[in-house]
């Protein structure tokens, strides 16, 4: 008999699964893709100033998603960042046109750094009314967002009464000026909203792969009564990630109103279904538990690129519409056949 040569110990090396990496990887080709499709159709389109202009817009939408991505992986959903992000707007514009006191007879005009610092405030407060209701009174996400949705832009329709609050560059007199830095200033030749979007992906990429908090969302979206069991402080998660994601909302209100040095209260209107789709086209499971900054990074810019490059082709804006559902749509399919469909309780 002949002895056998084969170690029962050495690892078997796993065969290239070719699916799997397109399936993981989706978001990456896709905007490999839609930027090489893109640039054949348009000489205009491959150019550094163009993604530099391309880029400033997904910021936008980018620090939306990744408040949306840390609510999607407790398991939530967050359908007030819109909303949030036009009210923060709003606020902003309102002081910067000056804070009347009526009993002193003065107004007061705050300088730009307390009016960000307010204006951040009153989005983590939305925020915390989310994760308030959802965590301690059990309404289910999409109620309490859909309510909070409808009370935030409610809100600031009637602070402006409809109207939109312009010229928020601010008055050299009255040492209010600076608020368009956001929108207009670079830095090293690179947008400053795009250098926001960057910080904030790093610092929430570290959150969630380097600390504490980052597994117990994770734990606690996989399996919230595990997770409880466990010793996860579930409740104090879930009202983090919604007072995280209102505040990210308010810094996406200031840029925006930054680059248009306006802000009105219908400002934002569907960025949540924006938001959504970039979480979901980055590959984070909708279920929760599953899902990464640099995948909802690939999900914004892909978002982002594909609407701008139908601009740039002159694409109705009809069309634009339904290149956009489809793209979701093919992501929610390509995230079933990923994760095998919903996962059992």
């Amino acid at each position: 008999m002949s002895a056998s040569t084969t170690n029962p110990a050495s690892p078997k090396r796993r065969p290239l699964n070719l699916t799997r990496i397109l399936l993981e990887g989706r978001a990456f080709f896709a905007l490999i893709a839609i930027i090489a499709v893109f640039s054949s159709l348009s000489p205009n389109y491959f150019t550094v100033a163009n993604f530099l202009i391309m880029s400033s817009q997904v910021a936008i939408f980018g620090i939306l998603s990744i408040g949306m991505l840390l609510v999607i992986l407790n398991g939530g959903i967050d359908l007030s960042v819109g909303s949030i992000l036009a009210l923060s707007g709003v606020v902003a514009g309102a002081m910067m046109q000056g804070v009347e006191l009526d009993a002193l007879g003065v107004i007061l005009y705050p300088p730009v750094w307390a009016v960000v610092v307010l204006t951040l405030c009153v989005g983590a407060a939305v925020g915390a009314v989310n994760g308030v209701l959802v965590a301690i009174f059990k309404v289910p996400p999409f109620v309490a967002t859909l309510g909070v949705m409808y009370v935030a832009r409610g809100i600031a329709l009637l602070m402006t009464n409809g109207l939109t609050y312009n010229n928020l560059r601010g008055r050299e007199e009255l040492s209010n000026t600076g608020f368009s830095w956001l929108g207009f200033n670079r830095l090293w030749g690179i947008p400053i909203s795009v250098i926001v979007l960057a910080s904030i992906a790093i610092i929430a990429g570290l959150i969630l792969s380097r600390s504490a908090f980052g597994r117990w969302l994770y734990a606690s979206g996989g399996n919230e009564r595990a997770a409880e069991l466990s010793g996860v402080p579930v409740k104090r998660v879930k009202i983090t990630v919604y007072v995280v994601s209102g505040m990210l909302s308010a810094v996406a209100g200031l840029v925006l109103a930054s680059q248009l040095t306006s802000a009105g209260p219908t400002a934002g209107m569907t960025y949540e279904l924006t938001a959504i789709a970039a979480v979901v086209i980055g590959g984070a499971a909708l279920t929760g538990g599953r899902g990464t900054v640099r995948g909802t990074m690939l999900g914004a810019f892909v978002i982002g690129f594909l609407s701008a490059g139908l601009v740039i082709i002159g694409v109705s804006s009809y069309w634009q519409t339904v290149f956009t559902g489809a793209v979701i749509v093919l992501a929610v399919l390509m995230n079933s056949l990923q994760y095998g469909g919903p996962r059992k309780g």
